[in-house]
């Protein structure tokens, strides 16, 4: 039996996605050559970026003025990426998780960092709400889903300066309105590819208007000149991306997945808020994570949290264990995540229960 796969990244992908890029590494486009030992440069990897940028801009309705490009470095080489070309002198950011607190970080080698609010008084067990985005910064950067912590903003912030977001838990996930962003980045380890490729999605007029000098890898402009091909692309994660993005599209696209999602993390957040034996550690619904769905063992029940996890992984369940740092369960439940895998947990959880009373 196929294991039912919760985990938070590197996590689930469609098996269409992996099939097809397995056959790729034995025999890609019919060259009897594998997808790892052919140039970047012929025109049949060509055209497979060309390709998965033409469906990034597809599925996401990305408007004019915006370019797509696929790097390295991971979401964390983002975070240094983005003062780099943006920060003149001031940024903003928000606090809401690990991946913000690395973010902040990276922009105070570059400048003031003003952190217009944070959620690290509670362990980011929330979105900040009510605060003030500076009118005189740069750009205001924010995390829209923690997958540490399973929250998660599901609406686009009006900004009245450039807006830019990491989503590397979430692209894909909902329909965004791109044209509120200046940037959104993200590595592709969760919603998109295997690990090893970056996206990020850039309006073109934002770039040009710093001073300092930067490093040539680290220029957005570099990327967008060259198409992605000014060094050696990851070309095996960009193939496995492109499968992943033409499986969306046979699915409906960002609209349907959507639907899916919500019908997923619905289903197991009313068996958590339910089930006495466990309860959530996002409380407020609207902040709630429909990716990373996170939940400990309620009061009363401490002592049985290893009892619930071999019995879950008894059940085929893999990835549900909490980060190190919180404790507890986390179900992550990306787009690639069958509702059945949910079922299957919301199904252990009950039977759990019916056990312990």
């Amino acid at each position: 039996m196929k294991k039912h796969n919760f985990y938070a990244g590197p996590s689930i992908l469609p098996q269409y996605t992996i099939e097809n890029t397995a056959k790729a590494i034995i025999n890609f486009a019919g060259m009897d050559l594998s997808l790892m030992e052919i140039s970047h440069r012929s025109k049949q990897f060509v055209a497979v970026m060309d390709e998965a940028v033409q469906l990034f801009k597809e599925l996401l309705k990305i408007p004019e003025g915006y370019s797509v490009v696929f790097v390295g470095g991971g979401a964390s080489t983002q975070f240094a990426m983005v003062p780099f070309n943006l920060m003149k002198k001031k940024s903003a950011y928000l606090n809401t998780g690990a991946w913000s607190k690395k973010a902040i970080k990276e922009a105070k080698a570059f400048g003031e960092v003003d952190v217009v609010a944070s959620s690290e008084d509670t362990t980011f067990n929330y979105i900040p709400k009510g605060y003030k985005i500076p009118k005189d910064a740069d750009y205001f950067h924010i995390t829209t889903n923690n997958t540490i912590y399973g929250t998660e903003i599901k609406h686009d912030i009006d900004s009245p300066i450039p807006l830019v977001a990491d989503m590397s838990s979430d692209i894909f996930s909902r329909p965004i309105d791109i044209s509120k962003y200046a940037i959104i980045y993200g590595g592709a380890q969760k919603n998109l590819a295997p690990a090893g490729v970056t996206f990020a999605i850039v309006r073109n007029d934002i770039l040009g208007q710093v001073e300092h000098h930067i490093p040539t890898m680290l220029n957005y402009q570099t990327h967008i000149d060259k198409d992605s091909m000014f060094n050696t692309p990851p070309v095996v994660p960009v193939y496995a991306a492109l499968q992943t993005l033409q499986w969306l599209k046979a699915q409906g696209g960002i609209e349907k997945m959507h639907e899916k999602n919500l019908h997923k993390a619905g289903l197991l957040y009313d068996e958590i808020d339910r089930n006495p034996m466990f309860k959530g550690t996002v409380i407020d619904k609207e902040d709630r994570s429909l990716m990373n769905i996170c939940f400990i063992m309620n009061d009363g029940f401490e002592d049985k949290e290893k009892a619930f996890f071999e019995f879950a992984t008894a059940r085929n369940m893999v990835g549900i264990k909490g980060h190190r740092s919180v404790g507890g369960f986390r179900a992550s439940t990306y787009n690639a995540l069958p509702v059945e895998s949910v079922e299957a947990l919301v199904k252990a959880m009950q039977d759990f229960e019916e056990e312990n009373k």
